[in-house]
């Protein structure tokens, strides 16, 4: 059996990512931030070392800092002469025949170059015995063996994270230039959709969409804008489009975009801007429509909730990425032994829930999340990746390799 709705006029995800990526320009502006409010924003501006790190060399850990031409393979004794702190250091030169207590992180005293970690020496008051076989120029970090100066410390555009921002602070790098935000804004479309915490009257849902599209919007790069919902008044939905491009980067709705006699989001698009695709060839989420209002960008998503989730994630989500500069990463797919029948018909790509597990030997098995539907929100709350069925794959027995993409790093 073939899928009812594939067709000759459904384009593939990776046709349609190729025509976002050739006409997606990236967004101009920055700003400047202090470093605790960038994490998680574009870099705009390549930052660069002023200094070496370390600017000195220091002590990898407690113990005690010698000269490598002291070493006797037999072992030897050496004459402890100060101490060198973290912020403190120790301010004189030893000689041969000498060694300096020294605590992790502290300046590395003039004429040594090597430290033995304390729990294998015996101290005997100023006395220190080194054993047999010591090494030397062991347990120090060298200036510059982490950063030279002038090295590029972050190339842009890079997304910052919590790692990044630490080694900024060691740099004493304070203020960032980063990619301004983009301007979003969204709605849902629909007499039949009701505000949460309103009674439900016969025929009516409660928006579950534009909840789940501010989460999944909620990203520091983003500045959101709530517009509601539209009622099926094609006047409406079209002053909304018109007057929401004047002020924003990219505009996203839910619903309306299919068929129907009350369908009118790609009829008003092609009327007011430019359509670049509509229709997808996957399951779930085939009435997508992309293209742009003026300077705007607009993806107008299928209705039902798991379509919308899966073309954000699928879809959406590398345009916003490419809008700030990023780079689009291929999503992590490897393949997992399917402990479920999978029912599939050939024709469209498909993303189907499942809930992903790895055995005590490595093995990883995947099982359906249950039930299928684009309106089933349940199993997708369930699920934690995506089994992932290629367009013409049909039916998968248990024991069958399927190609899974997880939700996340963490099972």
């Amino acid at each position: 059996m073939t899928d009812l709705c594939a067709g000759n006029s459904l384009i593939s995800i990776n046709e349609a990512l190729n025509n976002i990526y050739n006409t997606l320009t990236v967004l101009q502006g920055d700003e400047t931030l202090s470093l605790k409010s960038a994490q998680g924003r574009v870099l705009s501006k390549d930052c660069i070392a002023t200094f070496h790190l370390p600017a000195f060399a220091n002590s990898a850990m407690d113990g005690y800092a010698f000269n490598s031409a002291d070493i006797l393979s037999s072992g030897f004794d050496l004459l402890q002469s100060g101490t060198s702190l973290a912020g403190h250091p120790f301010t004189g030169h030893i000689v041969r025949g000498q060694c300096v207590r020294i605590f992790t992180g502290a300046v590395l005293p003039k004429g040594a170059d090597s430290v033995m970690m304390q729990e294998l020496v015996e101290v005997n008051d100023d006395t220190i015995h080194f054993p047999a076989n010591t090494l030397g120029k062991q347990n120090v970090r060298s200036i510059g063996e982490d950063v030279q100066q002038q090295d590029c410390l972050l190339a842009a555009p890079k997304q910052l994270t919590a790692v990044d921002l630490g080694l900024l602070a060691a740099a004493g790098l304070y203020e960032l230039r980063v990619k301004r935000k983009i301007r979003i804004a969204f709605f849902s479309t629909g007499d039949e959709l009701r505000a949460i915490g309103k009674p439900l009257a016969a025929g009516q849902i409660y928006d579950s969409n534009r909840y789940l599209l501010h989460a999944l919007l909620n990203n520091p790069c983003h500045e959101i804008t709530d517009l509601g919902v539209m009622p099926d008044d094609k006047e409406q939905i079209h002053q909304c489009l018109l007057a929401a491009a004047i002020s924003h980067d990219v505009i996203i709705s839910t619903g309306g975009a299919s068929v129907g006699d009350a369908d009118y989001i790609k009829e008003i698009l092609d009327e007011i801007g430019q359509v670049n695709f509509w229709k997808l060839a996957i399951k779930p989420g085939k009435p997508l429509a992309y293209g742009c209002i003026q300077q705007c960008y607009f993806f107008a998503l299928p209705g039902n909730p798991v379509s919308v989730l899966a073309t954000y994630q699928q879809i959406v989500a590398p345009a916003l990425r490419q809008l700030t500069g990023l780079s689009n990463n291929t999503p992590l797919r490897f393949k997992a032994i399917c402990k479920s029948p999978l029912f599939k018909q050939p024709g469209r790509q498909e993303f189907q829930r499942g809930i992903l597990s790895q055995t005590d030997t490595g093995e990883f098995k995947v099982i359906s999340a249950g039930k299928q539907g684009s309106n089933i929100l349940s199993a997708s709350s369930r699920a934690n990746c995506y089994i992932v069925l290629a367009r013409e794959q049909a039916n998968v027995a248990i024991d069958e390799i399927v190609m899974v993409e997880p939700f996340s790093l963490i099972l």
